[in-house]
């Protein structure tokens, strides 16, 4: 929510608060924290219900962070989204105001404004036909290698960890010690590979793309432009932008369409891959490796 009296003053006094608030409170806090259009939109036995509280928790908590009551906390919220500030074209305004709050004021608009244009140009030029495309070629495949180095290396390893929740045989490469090359030594027609390079690009990345095409692999290639050699020479390309006011490149747009592609190979995915996500998932909380939230 955009509107500075909301999120300044209500949503940074409910995280104030926070250790004060008995545990059914801070349920109710979290979720307007982390859903603050609701609390506008929505009764207080409505919001009290996706929070699984009680509605008398909703009007406690209220008065702890010093309202009246929960209609009087609802208030600021429900006048943004009357006023319109919470919307998405808004958001103009918003960063002319960010620009002008001082010397940082300027760079964080700029940050924040080449992220946005980074990843509404990308998703502007990809159709969910080309997604849904790669997505097939990846669920039938036998093994999908992630190639990035830099600072893709970690965007690589990242999609493949996600994707490893419910998939066998993904590999982030380069391995430790190894090359590209290296790795794709053993693939075949049978195989995908997704290449991640932007200017300046990547010799061993554009290598091993090539060693690829050879190879008889499927190539998905990631990349600034569509001129990039590794678009060149993808069955699948997609272009993302990359522009920032640093030095820099920025991996949002990446990011956001790696999260994308995985989702769409879920979704073209058999019924088993869900199945196996939520086993993943409730072993690690079996086992303790998540911090469990109170109930």
């Amino acid at each position: 929510m955009n509107d500075t009296n909301v999120s300044n003053s209500i949503l940074d006094r409910l995280s104030d608060e926070w250790d004060n608030l008995t545990p059914e409170a801070q349920k109710a806090a979290r979720y307007v924290l982390e859903n603050p259009t609701d609390v506008g939109v929505s009764t207080v036995r409505e919001i009290a219900e996706a929070a699984r509280v009680k509605p008398n928790t909703f009007v406690r908590m209220a008065r702890q962070v010093g309202f009246d009551g929960y209609e009087d906390f609802r208030a600021p919220f429900r006048d943004a989204i009357r006023r319109g500030v919470v919307s998405f074209p808004d958001r103009a305004r918003w960063l002319q105001d960010i620009a002008k709050s001082g010397d940082l004021g300027g760079l964080y608009a700029d940050m924040v404004g080449a992220a946005i244009r980074n990843i509404e140009e990308s998703f502007a030029g990809i159709s969910a036909d080309a997604l849904e495309n790669a997505a097939k070629a990846i669920w039938a495949s036998r093994q999908v290698f992630t190639l990035g180095v830099g600072v893709n290396n970690s965007n690589a390893r990242n999609f493949t960890y996600l994707a490893s929740t419910g998939m066998t045989q993904f590999h982030a490469i380069p391995r430790p010690g190894s090359t590209p090359v290296d790795d794709l030594a053993w693939a075949d027609g049978r195989d995908v590979l997704i290449a991640i390079t932007c200017r300046p690009y990547r010799a061993e990345v554009v290598e091993a793309v090539r060693i690829a095409r050879e190879q008889g692999m499927t190539v998905i290639a990631i990349s600034d432009s569509p001129a990039s050699p590794i678009i060149l020479q993808s069955h699948h390309g997609f272009v993302v932008a990359a522009d920032t006011p640093q030095f820099f490149p920025s991996s949002v747009s990446t990011i956001a369409v790696l999260e994308t592609l995985l989702s769409f190979v879920i979704s073209v995915a058999s019924d088993e891959i869900v199945e196996r996500v939520e086993t993943f998932h409730k072993r690690r909380h079996q086992l303790g490796i998540y911090e469990e939230e109170p109930e």
